[in-house]
């Protein structure tokens, strides 16, 4: 049986798959049919209408994203028919449509926009008939601003919010021109059950939804001669911020990328890798002394699995969703947090500044990361740890901002003391990556040897399927560790939300036995985060995977136990993982934690 049927778009034969959309089988022979309610990552909605084609033989115009093709249909993408229907939608669309485009956060990147730029929407005919309505801004969320005048109702965050997430925080009520993207009870989104993980933002068309920015508070900061200004770059930034600035998706670019941080006046360009090493360090550390306890006192307090708490994200998720198991979180903070609170004390001993002086800033690929350092257990260095959050996006104004040609700079190490970093925290940015970074130091600290993958490459491990599942036998380990001889360590990565669901109930009825399990919020991880430059899809986030890799593989230091550095800092200032001043700067606890 074949899998094949021939078509013919606009007057030329095609074959395509079995099976495929209308829209799918254009995509294909290089045709773009329009729309603004389909999304690779997403179900088929067919709201927005944008999409129609004309199927010969058929009155109505076919919405192309939810149509199959069939044996022998004639489909039109371009006839005078369809071209008015959309138009005309469009029109309709920008009626009820704040098109205050100038003071429009997502200016230049809507899709709306480029749709009435490329139709010639020179009038708005209908705006008589739609006046434009009375909308809220809800600004109440330290990463998400939501404006009801930009929604244009495709239902997009909808659907992210349930399929991707399973959180359900937006929803649809009402009908017909009272119709509105809402919350429950329409509450503020920072009072509802929503985890700031900004994929909502991502996935919107408009400027509907947004992350809070803070690019005018960083820039008075850099202008404030009274003050430090320490920025920190998380993993996925540098293979996501070349999409901003012209380059190809999974463009590496680290060196320039810290070359424009100097340029715009930062005084310490520093790499939250640095911390991701020392939280595999900590995180590592942590596992191995529960499994200790667990195997050889039998504790039975010990809670196992221990789940990785990297990503504020999902942080978020198990308070609201789990809190049953909040005491399986491992304590360590956020890499983020980690050198946030190093930058108000080791950082600020060492170069011997005042820490009221020193303003801490993260480039991060994420919202939820504006959120948690603004949680209020986040201060234990005496100040906010962490001041600003910048997402990928903002920081890319910043660089336009300044007038900087990006592709003409020339590649600038991080500066010292807390800018060096392995292969290992780089993967961090990947789904899977804090897992193969913990595995590779603690295997070592265990056994003595590499863990038993080629090129430390942890295979099983990678990857974007919803869940994944590795074990490593450990076999002759060092005498301090012979309680682990024969022990199979179990594991489990899991990313989207709506995978940690999965996980979380085979872990709550019992088919699962895991010992560590690492959970990222995000589609593919940090690299895929709500902060990340829009559009995403499947075949982006990919791009930007091999990229992580890709410099992975390129360091000559590739297990976090050898960053020099964090050797340093051990040696000078924590003395050892889990110390007093480890647990004091680096790690918390439910005892102390507000939940949200």
């Amino acid at each position: 049986m074949t899998n094949k049927i021939n078509i013919t778009i606009n007057g030329f034969p095609v074959e395509i798959k079995k099976g495929e959309t209308i829209i799918q089988a254009a995509d294909s022979q290089g045709i773009t049919i329009p729309t603004l309610c389909y999304h690779k990552d997403l179900c088929v909605a067919g709201n927005c209408r944008v999409c129609v084609v004309e199927v010969v033989g058929q009155t109505r115009l076919s919405a192309a994203c939810a149509t199959p093709c069939e044996e022998g249909m004639e489909i039109l993408t371009n006839s005078l028919k369809v071209r008015n229907s959309r138009k005309h939608i469009i029109e309709l669309l920008l009626a009820e449509h704040n098109a205050d485009c100038t003071k429009c956060y997502r200016n230049g990147n809507c899709e709306l926009q480029k749709l009435s730029s490329e139709y010639k929407i020179m009038t708005q005919d209908f705006l008589e008939l739609a006046p434009l309505k009375k909308y809220s801004v809800d600004m109440y969320s330290p990463s998400i601003i939501k404006d009801d005048s930009k929604c244009i109702r495709c239902q997009r965050c909808v659907r992210t919010c349930a399929e991707l997430q399973g959180v359900n925080a937006l929803t649809v009520a009402h009908k017909g021109d009272k119709m509105k993207i809402t919350t429950f009870f329409e509450k503020a989104m920072r009072d509802v059950v929503c985890t700031n993980c900004g994929q909502c933002v991502n996935h919107c068309p408009t400027g509907a939804l947004v992350e809070k920015n803070y690019i005018e508070e960083v820039w008075d900061a850099i202008a404030n001669p009274a003050k430090h200004v320490v920025v920190q770059t998380a993993p996925a930034v540098r293979v996501g911020l070349g999409e901003e600035l012209g380059l190809p998706a999974g463009s590496r670019v680290t060196g320039k990328m810290v070359a424009a941080l100097k340029r715009l006046g930062f005084d310490a360009v520093l790499d939250t890798d640095f911390t991701a090493d020392l939280t595999i360090m900590e995180e590592g550390t942590e596992l191995l002394a529960r499994l200790k306890k667990a195997l050889v006192d039998k504790d039975e307090t010990v809670k196992l699995p221990m789940a990785t708490s990297c990503s504020p994200g999902w942080i978020k998720y198990i308070e609201h969703m789990y809190p049953e198991y909040l005491d399986n979180l491992s304590t360590c903070k956020s890499p983020q947090q980690m050198f946030g609170a190093l930058a108000k004390t080791y950082y600020a001993k060492a170069r011997n500044i005042e820490p009221e002086n020193i303003v801490s800033v993260s480039v991060m690929p994420c919202t939820a990361k504006k959120f948690e350092a603004y949680r209020p257990e986040m201060h234990d260095s005496g100040y906010r740890d962490v001041d600003y959050v910048l997402t990928t996006r903002e920081l890319a104004i910043l660089i336009k901002q300044a007038g900087l040609d990006f592709n003409k700079l020339e590649p600038v190490k991080y500066d010292r003391l807390m800018g060096d970093s392995t292969g290992a925290a780089v993967i961090f940015g990947a789904t899977g990556g804090v897992m193969e970074a913990a595995l590779r130091t603690a295997y070592e600290l265990v056994t003595g040897r590499d863990v038993p993958f080629k090129n430390l490459n942890i295979e099983p491990v990678r990857g974007m399927e919803g869940v994944k599942e590795a074990s490593i036998k450990i076999e002759n380990p060092l005498k301090e560790w012979a309680f682990l001889d024969g022990v199979e360590l179990k594991c489990a990565v899991a990313h989207g939300l709506i995978n940690a669901k999965t996980v979380m109930d085979a872990v709550k009825t019992g088919k699962v036995n895991y010992h560590f399990i690492e959970f990222m919020a995000c589609p593919g991880g940090c690299l895929g985060g709500g902060g990340q430059p829009i559009p995403t899809s499947p075949e982006i986030r990919k791009k930007r995977a091999e990229a992580i890799y890709a410099e992975d593989g390129a360091l000559a230091l590739r297990k976090s136990h050898e960053n020099p550095e964090v050797q340093k800092l051990y040696k000078d200032f924590l003395k050892h993982p889990l110390s007093d001043v480890s647990h004091h700067l680096l790690h918390t606890s439910y005892t102390k934690r507000e939940r949200f």
